[in-house]
């Protein structure tokens, strides 16, 4: 059994965990909205159409806030259409997706619904087709109290009071070529600036998160950042970025350890922030907001690699034709190894919140999503529904320094431990909670945490994600093939805790 140490002392901190780290994103796109969030007629559906089931799992993931409406579908989205009486609204055909867009759904009903959830919106303007105007139009409709003709008007749709929305995106992944509007990065520096401007005249207290570099393999890839940022670093209080893990032809040593090119990834973000700011003398913080971020193994999308991104201008699905209302769309149909690596990145999350304040998972609901619901049926949690959970049940307080001695193995990151911790302290619980990946294939390890500081320490309940088959499902048949796993921790040997092979473990100690 191969042995590693896990040393972490209370003076030694990361950063602070933001509770909006476990944020989430919903588009109009597939059945993300309708007969996901929206299905009038349901038998959970309430009144005003929203399913019931669908915002009881959503609460007890504790998700904060919820970007909306899009991604790839904002670029050519005109929110006005999904305002006022629904006989009166038109149906688009949305570029993005090759669908048909109905607005049955629109401003309106997002934010009643998040009332309903319990969750904050984060919404993206239209900084593709549309214009600094009418982003600025948006935010009066949503934020200013009354008086104007966009208040009067929600008022009129029967929202009297502001929805006071807090964070608000300039765009969505404006350097990409498949993106509607795609501008160059000095042509949207020029009208991100000016919507800002325009936005924070209607209301000063807004937050706003500017578009970054959304990937790696694109030629722009950071130098985007470096110019965008020089004129909008005043403006804005937060750089975009997305991060996606794609299992396919990279092998499992490489995928188990994708938390390792997560980690690259904002560590490149965060380089071109304080570069930015040092070089031009800023004094303020620049947050960073992964506002997308999650494995996609593009099971229904004419993408062999996302290296195809670079030269891309349109998005083909193989489960559809074009232009259907709601298409069942990139619904993937998660693995256990999926939510093992899932967990990965959220430890990466973890060990880079002191620059990472938001971060949200892309998507919550049937598209690449960790909650299923099936049209005039059921709903089930799929496997990546479990690490997210016991992350935002436990992930809360202070990222502690961990220092490991572990045996390594070599991926294409270069030589990595065998396990990949988190340790967060919660002082008010008076708990040390350690989350763990092992990646060792072959066999179980042996964790020995030695913490100094937080007094007498021992283990309370250590969970486990893993099995022999790491292609296993859930199904709505078969709803809890893969959960998370207590196990009996009165045999543990002191804070020596035994960590399955391929496994993602949540560890929680107590502080006596």
């Amino acid at each position: 059994m191969k042995k590693v140490t896990c040393f972490s002392d209370k003076h030694y901190t990361l950063g602070r965990i933001d509770d909006k780290l476990y944020s989430s994103f919903t588009e109009h796109l597939g059945r993300s909205i309708y007969s996901g969030i929206y299905e009038p007629g349901h038998p959970c559906s309430d009144e005003d159409g929203y399913r019931k089931d669908v915002i009881e799992l959503v609460k007890e993931l504790n998700v904060p806030v919820i970007r909306y409406p899009g991604g790839n579908f904002v670029s050519c989205y005109d929110w006005h259409d999904g305002i006022g009486p629904k006989e009166n609204r038109p149906k688009r055909m949305d570029y993005a997706w090759a669908s048909i867009e109905t607005n049955e759904f629109g401003i309106d009903e997002f934010c009643r619904w998040a009332k309903k959830a319990g969750v904050e919106p984060m919404i993206a303007v239209n900084l593709g087709t549309g214009s600094i105007k009418d982003a600025g139009d948006l935010v009066e409709y949503c934020n200013h109290p009354g008086g104007t003709y966009w208040s009067d008007l929600r008022a009129k749709n029967g929202s009297p009071e502001p929805y006071h929305i807090k964070y608000w995106c300039l765009g969505n992944e404006m350097e990409g070529s498949w993106q509607a509007g795609h501008l160059s990065v000095e042509d949207y520096t020029k009208k991100a600036l000016e919507a800002a401007k325009i936005m924070k005249w209607v209301d000063p207290s807004i937050k706003l998160v500017a578009c970054g570099s959304s990937y790696d393999m694109l030629p722009t890839y950071m130098e985007w950042d470096r110019v965008m940022l020089t004129d909008l670093y005043k403006q804005v209080d937060y750089i975009s970025t997305h991060n996606y893990t794609m299992n396919a032809g990279q092998g499992l040593t490489n995928y188990l350890a994708s938390y390792k090119q997560l980690d690259n990834h904002i560590k490149n973000s965060a380089r071109v922030i304080e570069y930015v700011k040092g070089k031009n003398h800023f004094t303020k913080e620049l947050k960073i907001c992964l506002d997308e971020w999650n494995v996609w193994n593009f099971q229904d999308i004419k993408l062999n690699s996302l290296e195809d991104l670079k030269e891309l201008t349109t998005f083909e699905m193989t489960s559809a034709k074009k232009w259907e209302i709601a298409p069942g769309i990139l619904e993937e149909k998660y693995s256990l190894l999926d939510a093992i690596v899932v967990g990965g990145l959220g430890i990466t999350l973890l060990n880079n919140a002191d620059t990472v304040e938001i971060a949200c998972l892309a998507q919550l609901i049937n598209v690449i999503a960790p909650i299923t619901t099936v049209r005039n049926g059921g709903i089930y949690k799929q496997t990546i529904y479990h690490p997210f959970h016991m992350l935002s049940k436990y992930g809360h307080g202070l990222t502690m320094k961990a220092v490991l001695n572990a045996p390594v193995y070599t991926c294409e990151f270069g030589e990595l431990p065998i396990v990949e911790p988190a340790v967060v302290y919660n002082e008010e619980a008076g708990e040390v909670r350690v989350f763990v990946l092992n990646c060792s294939q072959k066999e179980e390890v042996s964790f020995e945490l030695i913490l100094q500081g937080y007094g007498e320490t021992k283990v309370k309940e250590h969970y486990t994600l893993a099995g022999d088959n790491l292609e296993v499902r859930n199904t709505l048949k078969n709803p809890e093939n893969v959960t998370m796993k207590r196990q009996d921790v009165s045999g543990y040997s002191g804070t020596v805790v035994p960590l399955p092979r391929l496994s993602w473990n949540v560890i929680v100690l107590e502080c006596v």
